[in-house]
């Protein structure tokens, strides 16, 4: 699905993908109803109502499908961001173990980081532009300065440099998830099925406008919501329904000196 309608608001996506919908409801009526005339109507009457159910689940398949994997990458979305924040957490926490220069600077660096992926790397992530060719110069930093060798605290200086690179790879992992989406040939499928069931209610239906104008509304109207759901969740950190930063800046230091 293009950009701009995963970047709209909730409302502004719901107008456009139920208007969309409901315009080829309209077209497939039509398209039968001006068909539907004399041997063509008497052929189109012979096509079983017993076929509406069969696409209908077929649909409803696709749909599970392709909310599953929406769900899914939502969920280690969460989880990456969720697990990078307590892996900061725990730095700072243990930073405390430091030399106060050390600790300064430690906690210093982890603040810095926290801003540059909130400030910097979210906004890549909603573009699906965030790459792992570089790797973050201030958790480098971090963890330069915590394997240098120091007196004292070795468990401290261990948990920390665990931390840190628990840090590190839960950042890979948001940054992997955050190119996940549902691909153009999912979403072609989709809406390629919903065109059959709406031609096969029209078909069934041609000889009651009203009957085949209702049917092909309220299955549209599903069918308009359940797009709706998976594209409003379908990047993870894109849109307004998105993942946020708040994890990661609720642990950040308030200064340098973690005062």
């Amino acid at each position: 699905m293009s950009d701009w309608v995963h970047n709209l608001p909730v409302t502004a996506m719901a107008l456009v993908v139920f208007g969309f919908t409901y315009l080829l409801a309209a077209a497939a009526l039509m398209a039968v109803t001006a068909l539907a005339t004399g041997e063509r109507a008497k052929s189109f009457k012979a096509i079983s109502p017993g076929l509406l159910p069969v696409l209908g689940i077929i649909f409803g398949l696709f749909v599970a499908f392709t909310a599953a994997q929406v769900w899914s990458d939502s969920d280690r979305a969460n989880t990456a961001v969720s697990h990078e924040a307590s892996a900061l957490r725990a730095v700072v926490l243990l930073a405390a173990g430091l030399p106060a220069e050390k600790q300064a600077k430690l906690r210093g660096l982890v603040r810095d980081y926290v801003e540059q992926a909130a400030n910097v790397e979210w906004p890549m992530m909603a573009r699906q532009t965030a790459s792992l060719r570089a790797s973050p110069p201030n958790l480098v930093e971090a963890l330069q300065l915590v394997i240098a060798p120091q007196e004292g605290q070795p468990i401290a200086q261990r948990e920390l440099i665990s931390a840190l690179q628990s840090a590190l790879d839960a950042r890979r992992q948001r940054i992997i998830v955050s190119q996940a989406e549902v691909n153009p040939v999912k979403w072609f499928c989709l809406y390629l099925l919903a065109i059959c069931e709406m031609l096969a209610i029209a078909l069934v239906h041609c000889d009651n406008r009203l009957a085949s104008a209702l049917a092909l509304g309220l299955f549209s109207t599903g069918v308009a919501a359940a797009v709706l759901l998976i594209a409003a969740h379908d990047r993870p950190f894109t849109g307004q329904i998105s993942i946020r930063p708040e994890p990661l800046l609720q642990i950040m230091p308030n200064d340098p000196a973690g005062r």
